[in-house]
């Protein structure tokens, strides 16, 4: 059984010699190989540059037995293409706020091929360089988590302006995440048509509306998305960190596999949702900054509470950027050492 087979085997609740461990912002600010690129080039650039991408995904793969490498790339890559421009300081900043209808009508829908593209060219140059030693995980953001940097602006806390355009202009709302959605459907079929073996839709901001608001206006557009999808034979991620309080909601996605921040035991995430998923998570990323003997302790415990079939293992959130390369090591050994069978 290849690596390859591990983490999609896990994907669909097949039989696996061993758990798979792939890591949330795996390429980053916590490898010094990555640092030094990026002293190089600029995130944009990096972002929208192939062969620099490429590198930044391959460079933990190199360093780590990782079961699957992800596409070096950023939620707002295809807002580009719908005619927005996304500065990064270093988080999304945006000059032009969508906050009414007239600029929600405006948002332009690119074509298919349009969206970019950059993106999907990694990914045939990742398949290439990979050969099938494991496979690439594409990705996006939800539309109701790109909505919200559009007419927040900016990263926010609460993103207060943003609810209340949700509640202010529902009709607006809705025309702006299905524009989204639609642009998201064309940007993860490019991805899985260049080569991903999975996709991951993040919604990371999910858990700020209330249970009401979120099936109403976000989970329709995430059942449009992974519905669109399921022709394509590949295994759909769908996390939504901070959204225990949804209840089991999040079970009509459409999605294989959940994703569990650490907020949520996976015992408990198993009773809500049921095992008709695999699940993925969900050590808290803090973890790895108290590395020895009460780090390991916690990596089995996720195991511990883990499906027998089913179970990607993976942080609760994204690696942090001070991040011990050492704890990351632990993680691994621990993980093949307890989950072998």
């Amino acid at each position: 059984m290849s690596t390859e087979d591990l983490f999609l085997r896990a994907c669909r609740r097949e039989p696996v010699k061993r758990t798979p461990v792939w890591i949330m912002r795996q390429a980053g600010r916590y490898l010094p190989e990555y640092r030094a690129l990026r002293q190089r080039v600029d995130f944009r650039t990096l972002c929208s540059t192939p062969d620099l991408a490429a590198e930044a995904s391959l460079q933990p793969l190199r360093r780590f037995p990782l079961d699957a490498a992800i596409v070096f790339s950023d939620i707002m890559a295809p807002l580009q293409s719908m005619g927005v421009e996304v500065d990064f300081a270093p988080g999304p900043v945006l000059a032009k706020p969508l906050r009414d209808r007239a600029s929600v009508e405006a948002l332009r829908e690119p074509a298919p091929e349009e969206v970019a593209p950059a993106t999907a060219e990694t990914i045939r140059i990742l398949t290439r360089e990979l050969g099938g030693k494991v496979p690439v995980i594409g990705f996006a953001g939800a539309p109701l988590t790109v909505a919200a940097y559009l007419v927040e602006g900016k990263g926010s806390k609460d993103f207060s302006r943003f609810r209340a355009f949700l509640r202010a202009e529902p009709e607006a709302a809705d025309l702006l995440l299905g524009k989204l959605a639609r642009t998201t459907v064309h940007y993860l079929r490019a991805q899985v048509e260049a080569g991903a073996g999975a996709v991951q839709l993040f919604d990371t901001w999910a858990g700020l509306l209330d249970p009401a608001t979120y099936s109403e206006r976000a989970l329709p557009h995430v059942q449009a998305i992974l519905s669109a999808l399921s022709s394509s034979g590949v295994p759909r991620i769908y996390f939504a960190p901070g959204s225990a309080h949804l209840g089991d909601l999040p079970s009509s996605s459409g999605a294989d596999v959940l994703g569990v921040d650490w907020r949520t035991d996976l015992r408990e995430a198993r009773r809500v949702h049921g095992d008709g998923f695999a699940y993925q998570g969900n050590l808290d990323p803090a973890w790895l900054l108290a590395p020895g003997k009460g780090l390991e302790e916690a990596v089995c415990s996720v195991l511990d509470a883990a499906p027998d079939r089913g179970h990607i293992f993976n942080l609760g959130h994204g690696i942090l950027p001070d991040t011990p390369l050492e704890s990351v090591e632990t993680i691994l050994r621990v993980v093949h050492d307890r989950s072998a069978s």
